[in-house]
């Protein structure tokens, strides 16, 4: 079987690898979706995110998965899209240093970021 991952990022403006990534995944333009095989990027594709209202901060999870992410990289994020994003088998990535869709990539591709847990996840009820 081989490792496919399909990594979401969130962007701003048209998103694509030379975009600027977004700070919280809830209010971004749009997802870069980069499609990754063992060590290679095979695919970048943009994804919209929806409106925020309908469907809360767990909107982008189902829109994400029913995408076929598997894995989100994130700068940050509450307790609960992180607990929606693991219920629906999505990992997810902790890398707040890069500010560009290509280098944070690269990191996740060289091994050198976390996975987020629930210790990680912005405190507070209404964070998104």
């Amino acid at each position: 079987m081989s490792e496919k991952m399909i990594l979401g990022v969130p962007s701003q403006g048209q998103g694509g690898l030379e975009s600027q990534r977004s700070g919280h995944f809830g209010h971004c333009d749009c997802f870069t979706l980069v499609e990754i095989d063992g060590q290679e990027v095979v695919g970048v594709r943009i994804l919209d995110n929806p409106p925020h209202q309908e469907g809360g901060c767990l909107r982008p999870v189902n829109h994400l998965a029913s995408n076929g992410v598997n894995a989100l990289l994130a700068a940050g994020m509450g307790a609960r899209p992180l607990q929606g994003f693991q219920d629906v088998g999505i990992k997810v990535y902790f890398e707040n240093q890069t500010l560009l869709v290509k280098d944070a990539v690269n990191l996740v591709l060289e091994g050198k970021v976390p996975t987020m847990d629930l210790q990680h996840a912005c405190g507070g009820g209404h964070q998104h």
